[in-house]
């Protein structure tokens, strides 16, 4: 299985440090969100941070080490009312696009947030105009990960825009590109008191979505207080059967979720061990 783990959440350090405390904690790949791993990066400056000399620096780290960069993390508000501000993002978005294929990752991730400064109504992320505003500030996205030949992956999110698997495939097909995908985080799914659904979403997910979704999120739950807190794996309640056995047969990345230094080791190893065992 090739897991890996956000490179934020390792012990602190530059980017090659970071990188070799994966290595050493036996990961494969990474989640690289750079404002997080990288000391002094602005994401709202980012179109001009994004450079070749930079791409060049990460693309080496990355080599040296041996470790993937599964997915170049831009998790801002495609769905933002403000018109100045979404063509800002949009320009964002494009400029990770191209350094994505700069350092070779395999995808652009984000969320898709309801904004709470918007017009929309009491639920906004369930409300028709906010899809709608999504969907427009993401074609231009689309149409430049198709001329960058890279993907830009959408994380569905239960109190987000894009909350459901029916939600997913609805944009999916609305979009229409080939180069917009789906990261599967079926904790993500999980709506509170409901989380015995979990394996219910996470079927449903792969029944509609299927070889449209190119990575996982993995983490774990515990209901707490009527809300579900995220935790590491292999510290819950989750079941993950379904979710690897769907991982060998599409050779899908994963990255760890919730983890401390401390716990992020032993939560690779428990996915393993369950994964062996199938």
């Amino acid at each position: 299985m090739n897991i890996g783990i956000r490179l934020h959440d390792t012990a602190p350090g530059t980017l090659r440090e970071r990188l070799g405390f994966a290595r050493e904690q036996g990961f494969t790949c990474t989640h690289l969100a750079l404002s997080k791993a990288m000391d002094g990066f602005r994401m709202e400056d980012a179109p001009a941070l994004l450079t070749d000399s930079l791409a060049k620096e990460v693309r080496g780290a990355l080599e040296e080490t041996g470790i993937e960069c599964a997915v170049l993390g831009c998790y801002l508000n495609l769905a933002d009312p403000n018109e100045e501000r979404r063509k800002h993002t949009q320009e964002i978005y494009k400029a990770h696009l191209g350094f994505a294929g700069k350092i070779g990752a395999r995808m652009v991730g984000t969320e898709t947030y309801a904004n709470p400064e918007s017009r929309f109504e009491a639920a906004p992320q369930e409300s028709e105009e906010a899809y709608r505003l999504f969907l427009e500030g993401l074609r231009p996205v689309a149409r430049c990960a198709e001329e960058a030949g890279t993907v830009l992956a959408v994380e569905p999110v239960s109190y987000h825009i894009i909350s459901t698997p029916e939600r997913a495939e609805r944009m999916l097909n609305d979009i229409g590109s080939d180069h917009v995908k789906i990261i599967l985080d079926a904790v993500n799914l999980l709506v509170p008191g409901q989380e015995e659904r979990a394996e219910e979403l996470v079927a449903d997910a792969i029944r509609r979505l299927g070889d449209r979704i190119i990575m996982l999120h993995m983490k774990d739950y515990i209901p707490l207080e009527g809300k579900t807190k995220s935790v590491a794996c292999g510290t819950g309640h989750m079941r993950y059967g379904q979710l690897l056995r769907f991982a060998r047969e599409r050779n899908l990345p994963m990255t760890l979720e919730d983890t401390v230094p401390e716990n992020a080791e032993q939560a690779r190893l428990f996915l393993e061990q369950i994964g062996a065992a199938l």
